[in-house]
Parts: C-alpha cells; structure tokens; sequence
C-alpha cells in the first residue's frame, strides 16, 4: 500500500518551493492548478492534473515519489463545476472523489510510493484549529481530511525562513510518528522528509509489493 503524506500551509508558505531538492528523476509532480515551479530546477510535471490522470499515472508509477500541487483544488474545481447544481448530492460527490483518491493510493499503489498532498489551510470556526481547506460544512462533516493521513506536516514561515511543523501544539492539525522526525519544527525540504519517512519504515528494501 502507498503512503499519503499530507504537507498543509497558507499561500506563501513554502509548500511547493520545499520540493526543490529532489532530482528529476525522483519525483513527479501532478499541478492541478499552477504552471511554473517557484525555483529554477526543472522537474517532471504534469499540469490541468485531474483526478483521472493521477491515477493513471500511479497505476503503474515510474517514480518513488509524487507530489499533488495543490490538491485543495481537486475539490474546488469540482465544485465549481457543479455550482449550477442545486441539493447537497454535489458536497457528497466532492468527499467522495477525495475520499476514492486516498483508498486507492492505499490500496493499490506499490508500498514504497509516497505520494505528498500540498493543501492549502484554514480556521476552522468552532475550534479555533488551522485544518486542512475545504468546500464547506457540510463537506467536513463526510470527509475530515486529516484523518486519512498518518502524517500531517504544517508549513510556516517567520518572514525569515521556512520550516515544517511535525506535531500539534493543539491549535493545528499536524502529527507524524513518534521518533520519525527529530524536533516539532524541522527545515523546509520535503526531499529530507521524504529520506526520514523512508528510513523510519525501512522502505527502501521494499520490492515494490502491493
């Protein structure tokens, strides 16, 4: 089964430049919104990714890791697409899109896969919390996102560098494995979590079994 990793942030925050360090030959990257990378480093990548093509290309992956940028648009655009449609069918048809993405990265894609959700965030209004951003109420009361990662990284920055957060400090969604990475607030380079995550569950003498 692959790995979903969850990397939550605001606009700005460093989501996407934190893959600047991979290879091009170590991860493909499925845009579904945006164009152009913030770095000079050309990397291998998809762009107008939809649901579908995700999937076809992790059907039968040519890399170990993959990165959906920003996968909060998966959402949005379906909603938009459905915005004419009147009844909350369409907010159930959203959830479970996201939803069959996740099941299947889990359930068919070779163990040694880890495909990372860059997602934009926001305040959740009863708790206080920075979450991962939905399409609204009714969508989280079906699909709370986080709940379908066993990590959750938080992307901040305090205008001088950019870091990740490994673990909540009770007002963010974050969490990670106990021992997987060093301190809460670690640099902002997804390749060294992509090592860490590798090495904590000892994936590269995987064979590539589903």
């Amino acid at each position: 089964m692959g790995i979903p990793v969850l990397l939550l942030g605001e606009s700005g925050s460093g989501k996407t430049y934190s893959i600047r360090n991979f290879e091009p030959n170590e991860v493909g990257v499925f845009s579904v919104e945006k164009g152009r990378l913030p770095f000079a480093k050309k990397l291998p990548v998809i762009r107008k990714a939809t649901y579908g093509a995700i999937v076809q290309n992790l059907k039968a992956p040519q890399m170990k890791s993959y990165v959906i940028d920003d996968s909060q648009y998966l959402m949005v655009n379906e909603y938009f697409d459905k915005a004419k449609e009147n009844g909350y069918q369409k907010f159930t048809d959203i959830g479970l899109n996201f939803r069959n993405l996740l099941h299947f990265i889990n359930h068919n894609v070779p163990d040694d896969v880890i495909v990372y959700f860059l997602h934009h965030t926001e305040i959740d209004s009863n708790t206080g919390r920075t979450k991962a951003k939905t399409v609204g109420k009714m969508l989280d009361s079906y699909l709370t996102v986080e709940g379908c990662f066993d990590i959750v990284l938080l992307c901040e920055t305090n205008g001088k560098e950019h870091y990740f957060v490994t673990q909540s400090d009770g007002y963010t969604t974050a969490k990670s494995p106990e021992g997987m990475f060093p301190d809460m607030r670690i640099p902002n380079d997804l390749k060294a979590v992509d090592v860490a995550i590798r090495d904590y569950w000892d994936l590269n003498n995987t064979k590539g079994e589903k």
